[in-house]
């Protein structure tokens, strides 16, 4: 008879989920991958992890781990996209502040997705709060669904691979392991929101140059027009 190794000591949220493993297994992994990628804050990456470290111990098997975590996420996403899509911006603007997505965030995210839409739904995936709004963010920015389908796989594939390999490998160090990630989770969030500030910065300054030099041309091009117009309108004088 195989008995599976004893699950090692895990930190805060993990432990917390334990029971809710441990009563649905595989169920519990891709239900609440699924529904934290469409915005509901439930802890579905920490399920993920949680999923991967028992099939360390031989409590679940790895690669269903993976497989449940990567339609689940993708499923998800694209249940966001077609919130987006066709609920609009009026639909997020009522019940978004029930995932904390309010107007402002909306509006500056919109922005950038329309600027930066293939690369930020691959890196939203590991930053908090971007994973939840990626989709919704996306089907209302008018992102092209094919488009978002091929970059959220990506993104989705990515994430699930190094967070069942982090959790699959952990053993004893998940608490480590788990404090550290966290830890620098919260400083690539906030390295990355001083890029996305710098970069709508920069977006704005541009828009307004532009506009500021569309405005000068016409009066040139005015002042050019009126001498030429002078010109012309000038009588001929009569041939001797």
């Amino acid at each position: 008879m195989i008995i599976a190794a004893a699950t090692p000591h895990l930190p805060g949220v993990l432990h917390s989920l334990e029971p809710t493993l441990n009563n649905y297994g595989y169920l519990a992994v891709g239900g609440l991958v699924l529904l934290e990628d469409f915005g509901v804050p439930v802890p579905g990456e920490t399920m993920l992890i949680l999923g991967a470290v028992y099939a360390g111990t031989g409590r679940l098997n790895i690669v269903l781990v993976g497989v449940i975590g990567f339609c689940a996420a993708v499923i998800g996403d694209n249940i966001g996209f077609a919130i987006g899509h066709f609920g609009g911006r009026p639909l997020v603007e009522r019940f978004g502040h029930y995932v904390f997505l309010t107007p402002e965030r909306l509006d500056k995210a919109t922005r950038f997705f329309e600027h930066h839409g293939g690369k930020i739904i691959v890196v939203a995936r590991f930053i908090e709060g971007l994973r939840q709004a990626n989709g919704i963010v996306a089907g209302i920015s008018g992102l092209h669904w094919a488009k978002f389908v091929a970059f959220n796989a990506l993104g989705a594939a990515l994430w699930v691979a190094v967070w069942t390999t982090i959790g699959y490998v952990s053993g004893d160090h998940i608490d480590t392991i788990y404090y550290d990630a966290t830890r620098y989770s919260t400083y690539f969030a906030i390295a990355f929101g001083v890029v996305v500030l710098a970069l709508i910065g920069r977006f704005i300054w541009r828009r307004r140059r532009a506009k500021r030099e569309r405005e000068a041309q016409p009066g040139e091009a005015g002042a050019e027009g009126t001498a030429e117009s002078e010109h012309a309108e000038a009588p001929a004088k009569p041939g001797r």
